[in-house]
């Protein structure tokens, strides 16, 4: 006696799990542009790594004998694999069954994956593609009810944000659920054009009566309500990409970044690049001119390992660029000012990205590098009804409450309490400045005419008179003088830099590993 029949039941039932919603929503799927979530696994994951879990769940049909005669899978995939040799649990919307909605599924697999994650301390990877959701209003009349709503396994999800790094994928149109789960991650990606993100859709929008107008064009309806241009751009998702392949690759480029738990050392990569490459352009980097802007990236690409800054969220808040890069190997997490963009002042956009990139490097125990050139957090009526202040201070708050080593380069600028955040004072402070550093509590040019009114009145050339005091407190504000009463620790010769850098990154690590 063997156990052949059941095997073969079983092989059965992982053929038609394998057929997801059926060859004709398969090839709809295709047509959109859009891979299935088998293909999509597949190419995220290691090759061959997937193993999934509860592959047969579904909804079966029977005949009047209890045979079985076809098997709807749940549209919710997942199981263990491996990114980079790493293990991980990766999960996966189908939305060729029921568009992904989660009534058409079982709510326990989705529990499960969460779960798995923060129990086994595993990153975990979520492709989302549908709504994911408590499903439509037939629903309803279905369960001859309604409900106070729930997520089951929610308190997993939030789990997941303290103890391991969560990425997620917007791969098409997500709504409710959906949405939510793209949002409570670390790191997440739309593809242009193909994903779009709303609380809910146009129809529905348009059902309550509210002011949104839909295109006629039903896709164009999406993408004017819940496109990356809208979500890329005000901090909802951190990045946008062409294509699902490019998500794919920028996944798992963050991840190798990332320990594999909160409490792990990340781990450092082989580095070619000279600890002591100097490079010459850098002394030309930032102009004379005060009010001449210059490229930060290009200055970071030339301060960090050849071919490792990975910048997130570039859309957004963008007088900081966000990044993480590596150091001799060793990984860091980059704040950076942005000349080019609001001169570099702090808004409230920009203040809430350094918030949580800092609180992200803390939580995983990454180093932080701080470019500095920072006028000052944004001054005006439109700054002043955005709630800059709150925003901004939130951010030093974050700064000052990092544990992780932080090392700052003033390259220019620091004014005023957005200078004060730059990093903190309560501490070492593991600090270098530039020969084209300019601080204060406030740029001179905007207080000395107030300063010194009374004696430019009072001067037969008040002109003349204001040209002498810009002379005699140039002097005043030369670096030098700073240095003379170790208000600054160290000016440096730009080119000095990275081999600086690389040193704090090693101490940095030498503390981070001897401390976990």
């Amino acid at each position: 006696m063997t156990w052949q029949k059941e095997l073969e039941e079983l092989r059965q039932r992982e053929q038609l799990a394998e057929q997801m919603g059926g060859e004709e929503k398969v090839s709809r799927q295709h047509a959109r542009g859009k891979m299935d979530a088998r293909a999509r696994l597949a190419a995220l994951c290691d090759e061959g790594s997937f193993r999934e879990i509860g592959k047969i769940a579904g909804k079966g049909s029977y005949d009047a004998e209890g045979n079985l005669e076809g098997v709807l899978p749940a549209p919710f995939l997942f199981g263990k694999a491996t990114v980079h040799g790493r293990p991980v649990v990766a999960t996966a919307d189908d939305f060729t069954i029921r568009g992904g909605a989660a009534d058409a599924g079982i709510k326990r697999k989705m529990v499960q994956a969460e779960r798995m994650a923060h129990e086994l301390k595993l990153p975990i990877i979520r492709m989302i593609d549908g709504t994911g959701g408590g499903g439509s209003v037939k629903t309803l009349e279905q369960i001859g009810a309604t409900y106070i709503p729930a997520v089951p396994g929610w308190s997993d999800v939030v789990t997941n944000l303290d103890t391991v790094p969560v990425v997620a994928l917007a791969l098409g149109p997500t709504a409710g659920l959906g949405a939510a789960r793209i949002v409570a991650s670390h790191y997440s990606i739309m593809v242009r054009g193909l994903s779009q993100i709303f609380a809910a859709g146009p129809a529905v929008v348009d059902g309550l009566g509210a002011s949104y107008k839909s295109a006629d064009d039903h896709q164009q309806a999406k993408e004017d309500l819940g496109g990356s241009d809208i979500h890329t751009r005000n901090g909802v998702v951190d990045d946008e990409v062409a294509s699902e392949a490019e998500a794919f690759v920028r996944a798992r480029h963050f991840l190798s970044f990332m320990p594999e738990y909160a409490g792990q050392p990340a781990r450092r990569a082989e580095c070619t690049d000279p600890v002591d490459r100097r490079e010459e352009e850098l002394l030309n980097l930032v102009p004379r001119d005060p009010k001449q802007v210059y490229s930060m990236r290009r200055g970071m690409d030339m301060l960090f390992d050849q071919g490792t800054v990975f910048e997130i969220g570039k859309n957004w808040g963008r007088a900081a660029i966000t990044a993480l890069a590596r150091l001799d190997g060793w990984p860091v997490m980059v704040v950076a000012s942005d000349p080019s963009f609001l001169g570099g002042s702090w808004e409230a956009k920009t203040s809430e990205k350094v918030e949580r990139f800092v609180k992200l490097a803390d939580q995983f125990r990454l180093p932080i590098v701080h470019l500095v050139d920072n006028p000052g957090f944004m001054i005006g009526r439109e700054a002043e009804m955005a709630g800059t202040i709150r925003y901004g201070v939130q951010a030093m708050n974050a700064i000052y409450k990092a544990t992780v080593p932080l090392a700052s380069i003033v390259m220019r600028r620091a004014y005023g309490i957005a200078g004060s955040a730059m990093s903190n004072a309560d501490r070492h402070q593991y600090r270098y400045c530039w020969p084209s550093g300019d601080w204060g509590s406030l740029p001179i040019a905007g207080g000395l005419e107030v300063a010194y009114k009374s004696e430019i009145a009072a001067a037969d050339d008040p002109a003349a008179e204001l040209e002498k005091i810009k002379a005699r407190l140039d002097k005043v504000t030369s670096p030098f003088r700073s240095a003379e009463l170790f208000n600054v620790e160290d000016i440096i010769d730009p080119r000095d830099t990275r081999p600086l850098l690389c040193e704090f990154a090693d101490l940095a690590w030498r503390k981070l590993e001897t401390d976990s």
